[in-house]
C-alpha cells in the first residue's frame, strides 16, 4: 500500500477525474471527496475511495482529515459557470470560496504537504494577451473573484503556517467524461449535445470571442504529478493550450468531426471576456513540456466526439437556485 494518500474533491467531476487517474498511476492512494452536483459516480476509477459528501461540510471535512492523514490535497470541486456566477452570487461564494476555507483550514491543521488548487485564468479579466503570470489579476465575475480569493488565502496560509501550495490556472478544457448535459458552461459540450439532439448551435453574439480550447490530456497529468515537481512548490501556473480560435471555428469543427451540417443560432452578447488565452512559459519550463506535442483542436474533439457518441446526449437541465433574475440571458429560461 502507498504512503502517499491524496484527497481530491471533485474527483467525480470531469477534470479531477482524469486526476484522479493519473494520481493511481503515480502510485498514490487517492480519496475522492464528491457531492455529484456536477460529476458521476461512474467517473471514479474503482481503484480510489469514493466519499459521496460537500467541502461545506465542515464535520465531515474534519473526520476525513482525522481519518485519513492525507499527504496531499488536489482541490477541484467548484461549480465553474463564470456567466452563471453572476446570478448565483451567494451560491458561488459558498461553495467555491467558504467550501475551499475549510479545505485549508483542516490541511494547515493536519500538516498537509501540499495543497493542489485549480484557480482559472477568469481571475485575469480583460487583460494584454497572451495573459502571464505577472499581470495583476482583474476578475470580473463572482467566479473569478473567488478563485482569486483563494488564490491570495492560500499565499497568506503559507506565510502564516507554512501551507505549501501550487495554483493552476486551466481554461477551457475539454474533453472524455465532461458533462454535456451542463447548458451554462462548457461550449463545446453543450455544442456536442446539441447536435446530437438536433437542436441549432447556440452562439452568444457574433462568436468571434476567441478562446484557446485545451484538451485534457494535456491538462490533467501535470496537476497530477505537481507535487512532485520541486520547482512547481509555491507557484501560479497557466496550463492548457498555446492556439485560440473563435466560437465559429469551433462550431464549424465540431461539426466537422461529427459529419453533421448542423444550425447555428446567434443570441444576445452575454457579459464576457471577448478574448482569452495565456502564455505557458512558465508551465513548460518548470515542468519540461514541449509545447509542440499538445493535442490539436481538431484530434481532441475527435477524442471527445467518440467518447459522446457512445455514451449519447445528456438532457440538460436548469439550475435549481437563480438569485438574480434581472440581466439572465434568456436562452437560460428555455426548457
Amino acid at each position: 500500500m502507498s504512503n502517499t494518500i491524496s484527497l481530491v474533491t471533485g474527483g467525480a467531476g470531469f477534470i479531477g477525474s482524469h486526476v484522479v487517474d493519473h494520481l493511481l498511476q503515480l502510485g498514490h492512494e487517492v480519496l475522492v471527496l464528491d457531492d455529484l452536483s456536477g460529476g458521476f459516480s461512474e467517473n471514479v476509477s474503482n481503484q480510489a475511495t469514493f466519499i459521496n459528501g460537500s467541502i461545506e461540510d465542515e464535520m465531515l471535512i474534519d473526520r476525513l482529515f482525522k481519518e485519513y492523514n492525507f499527504t496531499y490535497v488536489y482541490h477541484l470541486a467548484a461549480y465553474a459557470a463564470e456567466g452563471l456566477s453572476h446570478f448565483i452570487r451567494k451560491f458561488n461564494y459558498n461553495n467555491n470560496l467558504l467550501g475551499s476555507i475549510n479545505l485549508i483550514n483542516a490541511s494547515v491543521r493536519h500538516k498537509v504537504k501540499c495543497f493542489v488548487f485549480t484557480s482559472s485564468i477568469a481571475v485575469y479579466g480583460e487583460q494584454e494577451l497572451p495573459m502571464m503570470e505577472s499581470a495583476n489579476p482583474m476578475p470580473e465575475d463572482p467566479y473569478g473573484i473567488a478563485k482569486f480569493a483563494i488564490e491570495m488565502d492560500l499565499k497568506a496560509a503559507k506565510e502564516m503556517f507554512g501551507l505549501d501550495y501550487i495554483i493552476f490556472r486551466p481554461h477551457n478544457v475539454y474533453g472524455e467524461r465532461q458533462n454535456i448535459g451542463d447548458k451554462y458552461r462548457n461550449v463545446i459540450g453543450i455544442f456536442m449535445n446539441q447536435l446530437m439532439q438536433g437542436i441549432p448551435l447556440t452562439i452568444y453574439g457574433d462568436g468571434l470571442q476567441t478562446r484557446a480550447f485545451s484538451y485534457i490530456d494535456d491538462v490533467a497529468p501535470y496537476i497530477a504529478r505537481a507535487v512532485h515537481v520541486d520547482q512547481a512548490y509555491n507557484q501560479i501556473f497557466n496550463i492548457g493550450s498555446d492556439d485560440f480560435h473563435t466560437v465559429n471555428e469551433l462550431a464549424k469543427l465540431v461539426m466537422k468531426v461529427f459529419d453533421i451540417e448542423g444550425n447555428l443560432r446567434h443570441v444576445e452578447q452575454r457579459n464576457e471576456v471577448k478574448h482569452a488565452y495565456a502564455s505557458h512559459d512558465k508551465l513548460n519550463r518548470i515542468f519540461n513540456i514541449d509545447s509542440a506535442g499538445c493535442v490539436t483542436l481538431e484530434a481532441g474533439l475527435e477524442n471527445m466526439a467518440q467518447w459522446v457518441k457512445d455514451h449519447g446526449a445528456r438532457k440538460t437541465s436548469k439550475f435549481g437556485n437563480i438569485e438574480i433574475l434581472e440581466k439572465l440571458p434568456p436562452v437560460w429560461l428555455e426548457e
